[in-house]
Order: structure tokens, then sequence, then C-alpha cells
């Protein structure tokens, strides 16, 4: 395989490009090691009791909207408010995070359990407690995420 590295002041965020004619094992193996290089250096930024916090993704267990709020729940299950529209968050944490519903996203790494419930409900459990519902629109795509199916 032919690999090119340009190195430059000009560009503002690390980005690469691939020409393959077929995905394989090992290709995907580092593009998922490309993105997280970048998500390792992405910090959020919350707000609690008027007070500004700088969150990492892996610290981050669920976030969801909350009346007209987006909020994020960390790992001791503290409460932030997030400016970002929950559409652009999911598209920041795709490494870490899988939706769940319209109005939630789940951090995969921070999944305690998820159990059965009536009506093809699922409710899913995070390490630190919190719960939300796994919508039946977004069932099939979770369990592909994790695995399950």
């Amino acid at each position: 395989m032919k690999v090119e590295c340009k190195i430059s002041a000009d560009y503002k965020e690390p980005y690469a490009v691939l020409h393959i004619n077929k995905m394989t094992e090992t290709i995907a193996e580092i593009i998922s090691m490309l993105e997280k290089e970048n998500a390792n250096s992405l910090t959020l930024i919350a707000a609690k009791d008027k007070k500004t916090y700088f969150i990492k993704p892996e610290d981050i267990s669920l976030v969801r909207t909350e009346g007209r709020e987006i909020v994020c729940y960390d790992k001791l299950k503290n409460r932030y408010t997030l400016d970002k529209p929950l559409y652009e968050l999911e598209n920041i944490l795709s490494i870490y995070f899988v939706r769940i519903s319209k109005s939630a996203i789940a951090n995969i790494n921070q999944i305690d359990h998820v159990e059965a419930g009536f009506n093809g409900t699922m409710e899913l459990v995070m390490k630190n407690g919190v719960t939300d519902y796994i919508s039946r629109s977004f069932r099939k795509n979770f369990k592909e995420r994790l695995g399950l199916e």
C-alpha cells in the first residue's frame, strides 16, 4: 500500500482520505484508530450552577433532551447542560455513542445493562444509574452497534 503524509501549519484539523478498492478488516481498524485519535483531543463545554465545565466524552454516560434543554450526565450522575443540538453532538461523539431514541444518545462504554419491558420496549441502565428507553425505531441500530445482532 502506498502511503503519503503531508504536514503543514495550514491544516487546522487533521484529516485523512483513503482511496481503496475494497474495505478490509485491517483498513477498518486503521480508520477506527484514526477516529479515536481525533476524539481523544475532544472536550465538550457544559454548564452547571452558572459555572462552565470542560468534559471529556468518555466521562459522559448519556446525552438527552429534557424539555428545551440538551443535558448530559457524567459517570457520577452530575447533570450538565450543553449548548449544541443533539444531532451535532451525535456526529461529534459517534465513536463513543449510539442513538437510542429521537431524544437521546448513550455512551457504549457506560452501559450497565438492558432490560426488556412491556410491548417490546427496552430500558437502558447506565453504570451511574441513569435510565432511558431504547425506542423501537432505534433498537435494530443499537443491537447492530453493540454486536448483538
